[in-house]
């Protein structure tokens, strides 16, 4: 799904207005009303009492619809207006009179308005700013959101939470409303993806407003998220007379002395996604424990506890190099050498991604299309700190038009970062941050372009799946706690299950 710009939104509104016949009044309606269905479920009692804070554009007039429409259903609401100016948008003063005309009248909060006591069992519905917004609230539009805020109540941000800035850092934390779900208007909003904000945004979630989708789908965009029509139009079921061959050969170099289980790991999950054969590379030290451990895996031998000569036999389709590797010098040089001899794609991870670091003049020897799995302070030895998460995204994209080679920065919503375009990972949950994760993954990533998938399109295939098994694993019988790396592996299957049921669907 496409991530919008500030006025690719507004121009969505406009196509729409246009090209289907209907006022702003009629389409604010029926957003509002969207919004509405959904809080009616997320309240619950009708005797909750509901506090409603609106702004006096429009957003402001959304929420006003939503008043009307809770009001109308028997609900206890107080609607408040945030009278921040005198200059109120026609769609918002079309609602205000509505809402009038019900016999419901709105309090009015100036600079000298005493503000409602709002108890932590109450619901707080926040329509104040929308995505417009440039500057930091201040004076007395500031303390109501801290109020609000303090009152520790549940609170639903309508589109945005009122503060934020769409497509910048905020610059004072304490003027934004800490929103624990935002109901976000036809598609997610990039702010929603960035760590810095994830005290504002707890929880989102995109409803459909009926806006052109064939306008939208002409857009071009530098961000999208990772859904399930991506996946169903990447993933490529197998057909009848293929066999093994078919399906490529993956080569995982790592391992050091102390650290075998990180090939284990990886190779393992590059057969459980499907690679037609798998060789190892590892120390002599980690012989036995590949064979025993992964008996399906082929097992080549370097040094007695660490790689330094790099003189495996196999032909492989791709490597996926770095897991468990170790710094050693001996090491380093080895990786050097293999470089300048390389001409496979790689997925490198890991101690690999450390010597790059240290050595930037080996960038140049990366074969075009590989694919970085580096963790934050992996990415930050690779090219330095950044101010905010969104020069962090600005860092992702110039690194990949670089070494031209996707870039997969992982985390909560895993970026991916290939051809000045970034795609956000939907799936996936905390249960992931846990020793081996990131094996797993380069597994995963490896097996697919065996399997002849695209450097893009097995990251981001090879990134969905790697979160689904985790949110599948902990939905089945796992907890967050006792999640390790290889219940991730034991799960793909289910992952890989939900892309064709998820196809029926469509």
């Amino acid at each position: 799904m496409k991530i919008l710009s500030t006025d690719q939104i507004y121009q969505s509104d406009n196509a729409t207005i246009q090209n289907k016949s209907i006022t702003s009044v009629d389409l604010m309606e029926h957003a509002a009303n969207q919004c509405f269905k959904i809080i009616k479920k997320i309240v619950g009692s009708k005797k909750k009492a509901i506090y409603i804070f609106c702004g006096i554009g429009n957003n402001g007039g959304d929420g006003l619809v939503i008043a009307r429409k809770l009001i109308e259903d028997q609900y206890t609401v107080s609607t408040y207006i945030v009278n921040f100016s005198n200059k109120r948008s026609p769609d918002f003063q079309v609602n205000y009179k509505r809402l009038i005309q019900l016999g419901a009248n709105p309090i009015e909060i100036n600079g000298n308005s005493a503000f409602p006591i709002i108890n932590k069992d109450e619901i707080v519905i926040d329509a104040i700013f929308g995505i417009g917004i440039k500057r930091a609230p201040q004076g007395f539009v500031k303390e109501i959101i801290q109020h609000i805020n303090n009152c520790n109540c549940f609170v639903i941000s309508v589109d945005f939470p009122s503060g934020l800035y769409a497509e910048t850092s905020v610059t004072d934390k304490e003027s934004v409303i800490k929103s624990d779900h935002v109901l976000t208007f036809q598609n997610p909003k990039l702010a929603f993806f960035l760590p810095e904000n994830k005290d504002f945004c707890k929880n989102w979630e995109v409803i459909d407003i009926g806006l052109d989708q064939h306008f939208i789908n002409g857009l071009n965009t530098n961000f999208e998220t990772i859904d399930n029509r991506k996946i169903e139009s990447i993933y490529k079921p197998r057909e009848k007379f293929t066999h093994k061959g078919t399906f490529g050969h993956s080569l995982i170099i790592g391992g050091s002395y102390g650290k075998i289980g990180a090939v284990v790991l990886a190779s393992r999950s590059a057969l459980k996604i499907g690679s037609g054969l798998v060789t190892a590379y590892i120390p002599k030290c980690g012989y036995q424990v590949l064979q025993s451990s992964n008996p399906e895996v082929m097992v080549e031998v370097d040094d007695e506890n660490y790689l330094q000569y790099f003189n495996y036999k196999t032909i492989s389709t791709v490597i996926g190099i770095g897991i468990g590797l170790g710094t050693h010098n001996k090491t380093k040089d080895g990786f050097a050498k293999f470089l300048k001899n390389n001409k496979l794609p790689l997925v490198i991870d890991a101690d690999a991604l450390n010597i790059l670091a240290l050595h930037k003049e080996l960038w140049t020897l990366i074969p075009e299309n590989s694919v970085l799995t580096p963790h934050p302070k992996e990415f930050e030895r690779l090219v330095g700190k950044w101010k905010n998460d969104y020069e962090k995204l600005e860092f992702l994209m110039d690194f990949s038009a670089r070494i031209k080679c996707v870039v997969i920065l992982k985390g909560a919503y895993s970026v991916i970062a290939y051809q000045e375009k970034i795609f956000f990972n939907t799936t996936g949950n905390p249960a992931l941050a846990t020793a081996g994760s990131g094996d797993v993954l380069t597994g995963i990533i490896t097996g697919l372009i065996a399997q002849n998938y695209s450097s893009i399109h097995a990251s981001i295939l090879g990134v969905y799946l790697h979160g689904k098994s985790a949110d599948i694993a902990i939905q089945s019988k796992e907890t967050m706690e006792t999640f390790i790396a290889s219940t991730g592996i034991e799960f793909l299957n289910e992952a890989i299950r939900s892309i064709h049921s998820e196809k029926m669907a469509l």
